[in-house]
């Protein structure tokens, strides 16, 4: 018999959806279901919750081939249908009727990497891994994320902020400052998404009204930022008190920036196991990664993602990300497969980790 019930909480309301099915999707096939009985529970774009077959039937998507044939749109609807009056498989948070033992969150994005879902989990009770309410809080938000990074001594990107709204109401002032203080190309972000949803690499100003204002739909804090002529070189860290941090793997995008097609429609980004940098380097960023981790209070599990300047050799933190992707191209899972710790025992270790943190 299973030692063990796992709720695996996959796909939730951010634009992330369909990585967060494709990661649960991976979760699913590495578990060593000895150990562990796997309850699915899929969290629809509305926000509902499902269990059952309902569940089983998404995490058993072939999402990526979908994504490269279909339109996103198209996607969105197939999902919506398969959860169209399922009444039946509502679930209605019954975690201890469940006999859940640990919930295991692969929600990417909003109302699930940020905190919400790790409070209510903190509410009825129910271990989790990865990190807990404030250090996904801190890290989910990218503004957030350098402030705490600058108060460590660790550098950061120059950048500026505004509100969403603040910006469409009167864009001037904002548009003012980005003119006197940046010089393209730069980046304009939504502060608070992931997996390259919403960036735009702003190559001249004709362009930057756009991008805001496309990025201002997405979020209600917008993030321009210089970019960084360099090498972008990313670690995985895992761990509570004492974490461990692998040596950096490097990405080559195959487009202008590593951004949302690149990684999951295109693949034609180049991964790089270690970084083509020399040992000290490695070894410095390692020890960023951790100094960040220590920062932002992470425990479980992190992906921290910096560049290395061209010419300086300086290490400039990019961002964070406390529930990263774990998809077969994921560079978070194929960093600890290089370190000697398999999709299986990451797993194990990172259950493990949840029971210890609520235990301490």
């Amino acid at each position: 018999m299973p030692e063990l019930s796992i709720a695996l909480l996959f796909g939730g309301k951010s634009p992330e959806h369909e990585i967060s099915i494709i990661s649960a999707g991976a979760v699913a096939r590495h578990v060593d279901r000895q150990k562990y009985e796997i309850l699915p529970l899929y969290i629809s774009r509305g926000g509902t919750w499902y269990k059952g077959d309902t569940a089983a039937s998404v995490l058993d998507l072939d999402l990526p081939s979908l994504l490269k044939s279909r339109p996103a749109e198209e996607t969105g609807r197939l999902l919506d249908g398969m959860t169209a009056e399922r009444t039946d498989d509502l679930f209605r948070f019954d975690f201890r009727e469940q006999g859940i033992d640990v919930a295991f969150p692969v929600l990417h994005g909003a109302y699930g990497e940020d905190g919400k879902v790790q409070g209510l989990l903190e509410t009825f009770g129910v271990p989790y891994t990865g990190c807990g309410v404030q250090a996904s809080a801190l890290a989910m938000d990218k503004v957030v994320t350098k402030i705490c990074a600058e108060n460590a001594g660790i550098p950061v990107a120059d950048y500026l902020h505004v509100s969403s709204r603040e910006y469409l109401r009167d864009p001037e002032p904002f548009t003012g400052a980005v003119r006197e203080g940046f010089e393209p190309p730069f980046f304009v972000k939504p502060a608070n998404l992931g997996s390259s949803v919403g960036i735009a690499k702003v190559r001249s100003f004709d362009a930057f009204p756009g991008a805001m204002e496309a990025a201002c739909r997405l979020d209600s804090k917008v993030l321009v930022e210089q970019a960084i002529d360099g090498r972008e070189v990313e670690v995985a860290v895992l761990g509570n008190d004492d974490p461990f941090a692998t040596a950096p793997g490097e990405i080559e995008p195959g487009g202008d920036f590593y951004d949302y097609t690149d990684k999951y429609v295109d693949e034609r980004a180049k991964l790089f196991i270690p970084a083509r940098i020399e040992k000290p380097l490695q070894e410095a960023v390692t020890q960023e990664a951790i100094t960040v981790y220590r920062t932002l209070g992470c425990s479980g599990l992190s992906r921290i993602d910096f560049f290395i300047e061209s010419g300086t050799g300086r290490v400039v933190l990019n961002e964070v990300n406390t529930i990263p992707g774990f998809t077969s191209i994921s560079m978070y899972p194929m960093l600890m497969e290089h370190a000697g710790i398999g999709f299986s025992e990451l797993i194990d270790q990172l259950i493990r980790l949840a029971l210890e943190k609520t235990s301490s």
